[in-house]
């Protein structure tokens, strides 16, 4: 199975930090997020991977060429940036007619990615996606889904004050190639796939709630987070 990794963004919650590096290259225990990402994708036999660029770009470049994964990525870079979805509308050449999995490489994961694929080659046949979903201590900083007893997605809520619970959208998604055609028919200049793509498929995702530890790295709390997580990890190992 091919894989998106969309790791183009500016990281402005992160300042200043991310002032001298893009979001995927921040260190988690010493390793860039971008690092566990290659590793975990390898694991599971995902490839080939595309990977877009935009800030900092030669960083993320220099790092895949020295981190052995380099034969099995295909870097591209935007001058400007396109959304997450207008990432994949600008790359279409890159997709086939089998799922594609697409990930938002901010986010630290450690669930097993070979068990949500199987997931979805299992889903039910009403569905076109499936999403990752995890439950988060921050449900104002988050898509919240709200699922039916199958576990469909019946509604989206992006980032509101006041949120309905706090099963969240984890930003890794398992795409049939009907949701690319999809995503290539639209006109908008930058196209988001939170925005633009998710809210026209309720009904029609299925989900997976992640297994392993899954946080959002794109703040300070939750960057730490994310480091205690892996120090913990390592004392108990």
């Amino acid at each position: 199975m091919k894989a998106v990794l969309l790791a183009a963004g500016l990281g402005t919650r992160l300042r200043p930090l991310t002032l001298s590096m893009p979001k995927c290259m921040v260190p988690i225990n010493g390793k860039p997020l971008l690092g566990y990402w290659l590793d975990s994708l390898r694991l599971a036999g995902i490839g080939p991977i595309l990977l877009n660029l935009h800030y900092h770009a030669d960083q993320v470049k220099q790092f895949v060429e020295s981190s052995g994964h380099d034969d099995e990525v295909q870097m591209v870079y935007e001058t400007s940036l396109l959304g997450t979805a207008g990432t994949l509308r600008a790359n279409s050449g890159f997709f086939s007619e089998e799922p594609t999995l697409v990930i938002h490489a901010d986010n630290f994961c450690l669930s097993n990615i070979t068990d949500f694929i199987k997931t979805h080659k299992q889903r039910p046949d009403s569905t076109e996606m499936t999403m990752m979903t995890f439950l988060t201590n921050y449900p104002e900083q988050c898509g919240i889904v709200e699922l039916d007893t199958l576990g469909i997605v019946q509604s989206f809520h992006e980032k509101q004050s006041s949120p309905l619970g706090n099963i969240a959208n984890g930003a890794v998604y398992v795409f049939e190639s009907s949701v690319i055609d999809f995503i290539c028919t639209q006109e908008k200049s930058y196209l988001d796939i939170s925005l633009d793509v998710l809210p026209n498929y309720c009904g029609r995702i299925y989900t997976w709630s992640a297994d392993g530890f899954h946080i959002d790295v794109g703040t300070k709390v939750n960057l730490e987070e994310a480091n205690c997580y892996i120090r913990q990890l390592g004392q108990h190992e």
